[in-house]
């Protein structure tokens, strides 16, 4: 039977309004692209993008990439900047994961002291505003002795205003390939983790997690690469050798996990607290632990109310690392903020960091909702 014309008119009038919202914003950028580019004209100021290809004079401490100032483009130093702010943010995200959901459940602990301490600190750590933490972070690591006087905790391992510094293992290339097996026997073991029913027995269970050891082992067997390990030696002044950790890397990452750990915390124990009494009495009466009956249980169900608020909390981490400008940290505000100020191009370098947060917080919100509509799925 054919639509009514009201019915296909009603239907086609939300698209309508789309466009033409769509429309106006495109209108309105347009006039404010060519209104710019008018007056940055009228002032001879240069304009684009081709400033990337040359050569920046911009010393950076840390890098994941091969860089020389004076060599090295201004596009390579950027990209160094956003390696700089993934190093912080990605182990960020899991450690703070990590200790949110532990402080959360201690807060819900039966045992007053553990419950209590967990509430101080979420109630501290959130009522400090994050920059100030990272100052008294950052002024803590710089007061460690000097290298000749510096802590050593265990063998190998120092701590001192250089930053900590631990033995390496020298990259060989067929770690490459260690690697890529380890990272396919995750996966693998993940999807045959979720194919195992639970009631199937423990061996069966524990099967399914053997790509994990076994691929990267069968990778180690193939290739041969030679485990060296580098040592830090005193040598002078200074250390050479081994791996280092720097002030300010180590600063911005306590600071932002510790911060960021008790929102997540409070997250936590809210979707905990929203499970009827009754799921933990249900499992009580078939024999399980506390322990068992939260992970089995309690926590799978309260997942679906902790993820969405979860999911704010990663994108805030990503944003406020932003503020390691203030102590120093070469991440991608910091290396924009330099760039622009020596080619004069700013507008060029705002759009680059706005474009850089944007991207990964459109990766970080549609990876979560992804996770969360499974979820959904799988409580049907």
């Amino acid at each position: 039977m054919p639509r009514p014309p009201r019915a296909r008119s009603l239907r086609w009038q939300p698209l309508l309004w789309q466009g033409l919202a769509l429309a106006a914003v495109g209108l309105v950028i347009t006039v404010f692209v060519h209104q710019a580019r008018s007056n940055l004209a009228a002032r001879h100021i240069a304009t684009g993008f081709g400033f990337l290809d040359q050569a920046a004079p911009i010393p950076i401490s840390e890098t994941l990439l091969s860089y020389t100032p004076s060599v090295s483009s201004y596009g390579r130093a950027f990209v160094i900047g956003i390696l700089n702010t993934l190093k912080v943010a990605i182990p960020g995200c899991v450690l703070a994961t990590a200790l949110g959901t532990a402080i959360g459940v201690a807060r819900l602990s039966p045992i007053p002291l553990l419950s209590r301490l967990a509430a101080i600190y979420v109630e501290v750590l959130r009522d400090l505003p994050l920059l100030l933490q990272l100052l008294f972070w950052y002024g803590l690591f710089q007061n460690l002795p000097a290298p000749r006087q510096s802590f050593r905790p265990i063998a190998g391992v120092f701590l001192s205003n250089r930053g900590v510094l631990f033995p390496g293992l020298l990259w060989q290339p067929a770690f490459a390939w260690v690697l890529v097996a380890a990272l396919a026997g995750l996966a693998l073991a993940i999807v045959l983790a979720r194919r195992t029913a639970l009631s199937a027995s423990r061996a069966r269970r524990l099967a399914a997690f053997l790509p994990l050891p076994v691929l990267p082992a069968a990778a180690l067997a193939l290739f041969h690469p030679a485990f060296v390990i580098d040592w830090p030696v005193l040598r002078g002044f200074n250390f050479r050798g081994g791996f280092v950790i720097s002030p300010e890397y180590a600063a911005l990452a306590t600071g932002l996990v510790l911060y960021t750990a008790s929102y997540i915390a409070e997250i936590v124990r809210g979707g905990l607290v929203s499970i009827a009494q009754g799921q933990w009495e249900a499992g009580a009466a078939l024999g399980l632990s506390r322990g068992a009956v939260l992970r089995l249980v309690v926590l799978p169900q309260a997942l679906r109310l902790i993820i969405p608020p979860l999911t704010s909390q990663y994108l805030n981490l990503v944003k406020n690392s932003s503020l390691a400008v203030a102590i120093g940290y070469q991440d991608v505000v910091s290396i924009a903020d330099t760039m622009l100020n020596q080619t004069g191009q700013a507008i060029e370098g705002i759009a680059l960091i706005m474009a850089v947060y944007l991207t990964i917080s459109l990766s970080i919100s549609v990876m979560m909702n992804v996770y969360n509509a499974r979820l959904a799925r799988r409580a049907r």
